[in-house]
């Protein structure tokens, strides 16, 4: 009997053993076990996900592999008293995409534990351009907070400040009444980074120092770093006494030359976020502010749609840093699960 198909952007190796991406479709019995079924929305393009079209050992653990960190949409099928059919449900991080059939297909299947009931405030496509980067901004922000960096503590810079995590941590610090200072290695980039709020913009050179100083001038509150390398500990050098720095990703190196002197002479906050295991309490407190208080009012000029079929292009577009600000991904309405044979 022929099963059910639905569309998915499936990675996998060829018999020659190359790594292969493309729009497919399979059955549905093929999706990987959980608790609830979810029609799929709208996903997201991250920069993980761009790494996960190419196959990379470092985020794609097992093959065949359906890419997307990210899904938001309505329940289908559940197991478990706590979702029912017909709920708008986001999940972002854990194993999706990774170990677990991801967001980039018209259904998932994954366990309750995953599983964050849309917030009221927030619609399916809005909680998609916020997604895991927006997540991850939050968690930043939220690390300065609870290491005492108010909006009258000094200046804060986001480094990355036109890309997803950036964009977003910008306009969430500015609108909470932070003094940004937007780090950017697109001079184009400024006046959309003045938008959505950043008091001042300046390049990378501005905060890159190789001189080997244990310690640099004092000029930051605080920071949100998603670089890396010689930027971070530029950062956490010129930091101010009790200040608190964010680092949530390594775009531009994963090593961090630095002495423990901003640590024990400063009393500097190194703060490591990480949104793909949030534990669920901080995820719910996080989405609920999203969806309210901290909703970006400029999330409209943050991010844009394109369709599952484009997200080849766009994917090599964010990994040669050519892309400003987040992607959603639009999965529903393109085509509707068949029945027939599956798509060699």
């Amino acid at each position: 009997m022929d099963a059910e198909l639905f569309r998915c952007y499936l990675v996998d190796k060829d018999p020659q053993g190359n790594v292969r991406a493309e729009l497919t479709r399979r059955p549905l019995d093929e999706l990987p076990g959980g608790d609830v079924l979810i029609r799929v929305d709208y996903s997201s393009l991250n920069y993980k996900d761009a790494l996960a079209v190419r196959g990379h050992p470092g985020v794609v653990k097992r093959l065949p592999m359906v890419v997307g960190v990210d899904a938001a949409g309505t329940v289908v099928e559940s197991g478990v008293y706590e979702f029912v059919e017909g709920d708008p449900v986001l999940v972002t991080g854990f194993d999706l995409g990774v170990t677990h059939w991801g967001g980039w297909a018209q259904y998932v299947r994954v366990p309750q534990q995953w599983v964050v009931p849309m917030p009221p405030g927030l619609t399916p496509k809005e909680s998609m351009m916020l997604g895991t980067a927006g997540l991850t901004a939050a968690l930043c922000v939220r690390a300065l907070q609870e290491h005492d960096v108010k909006p009258g503590s000094g200046p804060v810079v986001v480094t990355g400040a036109s890309g997803g995590v950036g964009s977003v941590a910008v306009a969430l610090l500015s609108q909470l009444g932070y003094d940004v200072v937007a780090v950017t290695g697109k001079p184009a980039a400024r006046n959309y980074l003045q938008q959505l709020g950043a008091r001042q913009v300046v390049p990378r050179q501005a905060v890159t120092d190789t001189g080997g100083k244990p310690l640099l001038s004092r000029q930051w509150a605080g920071a949100v770093d998603t670089v890396g390398g010689d930027i971070l500990s530029t950062l956490l050098r010129s930091t101010r006494h009790f200040g608190c720095v964010a680092a949530c990703g390594n775009a531009a190196d994963a090593r961090l030359p630095i002495t423990v002197y901003p640590f024990i002479l400063r009393g500097i906050t190194l703060a490591g976020v990480d949104a793909a295991m949030c534990p669920m309490p901080v995820r719910h407190e996080l989405w609920q502010k999203l969806a309210g208080p901290w909703k970006p009012k400029h999330l409209a000029q943050i991010a844009r749609s394109v369709q599952l079929d484009e997200v080849q292009q766009h994917a090599e577009q964010i990994l040669a840093g050519q892309l400003r600000g987040r992607l959603v991904v639009r999965v529903a309405g393109e085509d509707q699960p068949q029945k027939g044979h599956e798509a060699g």
